[in-house]
């Protein structure tokens, strides 16, 4: 492993490799096709460059542990909008989660349904692209426009087109309290329909999820009185028989939800499916007992889908309901061999599949950042 401690450190490590580099921040996204190289770890670009709270705006080392930005922001009530996930709960993996593979992933949780994923928070960024050369995009400030959107473009990327080395972020104030309506016992149908209902509703909903065969949840952030009044309209109309889980106890809940820890402690592969809503419970029923529990989040729009890791771990069942359906599925958890055979990510048109060639062609000529990770 190759542990770099500052951006001219990294773009000489880049230049100078003479073979694949197997890029990673802390260790604890083991997504997608395994990765053979030289282990390239942003680890100690560990900087707070500059935290303007009034300005809700964050800059940080591409390798700043998570932990200590969410300290950071928490002493001035401040968050990461985008909630993201914590990986090493439903993945099993060790090591410190870092902003720069939030950010390389685009990792968000069950609020991106009322305020978008970790591009969406994304002002800026630098990065080191697969010849060696440190490209700065973006800025600070939300109307920056620089020409090419190219923050955009790594956020999701997986370290294949660079590796990032500092990030700008936009944060968020905290909420003065939050509280989760539940219900139990519904059916999958019944619960697409209350979320959808209340995700509909004029009352700001910040998250809707379902542990199929469990609970159903609505979560609602703001001020107390507002919170009071909404819970009241909601439990009084479409969501009627909800009860109500307040502060820390709900709090607990959308942590259970982000980390879909429903699915962490029992063997088997992942999938990570996002299909319209309203047909959440009908792929379900396509897919039948292969199904062994499953998680609805933003309203049954994304499904977590436990399945057999045996043979393609479902892909092929999984991929023809979804050509029916519409959407895509990502296969997030099995094991190295069964990742190596089957497409982790959703297969992408040939038109999507050429430009996505032709980006890494020019960010990395030589194929040495992450390769084959996402098929390319």
């Amino acid at each position: 492993m190759k542990t770099v401690s500052n951006e001219a450190e990294l773009a000489d490590v880049v230049a100078g490799a003479n073979g694949p580099l197997r890029v990673q921040g802390g260790g604890t996204r083991d997504v997608g096709a395994p990765v053979l190289g030289e282990v390239l770890s942003v680890s100690g670009l560990d900087e707070v460059v500059l935290y303007e709270p009034g300005s809700l705006t964050l800059v940080v080392g591409a390798g700043t542990p998570l932990e200590k930005i969410d300290r950071l922001l928490a002493s001035e009530r401040q968050r990461l909008a985008f909630e993201p996930m914590d990986h090493r709960v439903l993945l099993g993996t060790a090591g410190t989660s870092t902003i720069g593979g939030v950010v390389a992933a685009n990792v968000s949780g069950p609020r991106r349904v009322q305020a978008g994923a970790a591009r969406d928070f994304t002002l800026g960024a630098r990065f080191v692209d697969g010849q060696g050369r440190i490209i700065k995009n973006g800025g600070r400030v939300m109307k920056n426009v620089t020409g090419y959107d190219l923050v955009k473009l790594m956020a999701g990327s997986r370290g294949t087109l660079g590796v990032l080395s500092e990030v700008s972020l936009k944060v968020q104030a905290c909420p003065e309290v939050e509280t989760t309506l539940v219900a139990e016992g519904l059916s999958p149908e019944a619960g697409v329909a209350k979320l959808s209902a209340a995700l509909g509703s004029p009352f700001d909903v910040t998250g809707a999820a379902q542990e199929v065969g469990g609970r159903t949840m609505v979560r609602l952030e703001g001020l107390s009185e507002s919170i009071a009044y909404r819970a009241r309209e909601l439990m009084s109309g479409v969501l009627a028989g909800f009860e109500k889980v307040d502060g820390e106890a709900s709090s607990a809940l959308w942590t259970e939800v982000r980390d879909v820890a429903m699915l962490a402690d029992r063997p088997g592969a992942v999938w990570r499916v996002s299909v319209k809503p309203t047909d959440g419970p009908a792929l379900l029923a396509a897919l039948g007992t292969r199904v062994e529990a499953a998680l609805m989040d933003w309203g049954g729009g994304l499904l977590w889908l436990l399945m057999p890791d045996v043979g393609d771990a479902g892909a092929e069942v999984v991929r023809t309901e979804i050509a029916r359906l519409g959407g895509h599925a990502t296969l997030v958890r099995a094991t190295a061999e069964t990742r190596a055979k089957v497409d982790v990510f959703q297969p992408q048109a040939p038109g999507v599949a050429a430009l996505s060639r032709a980006l890494k062609q020019n960010f990395d000529p030589r194929g040495i950042l992450n390769p084959g990770l996402m098929g390319y």
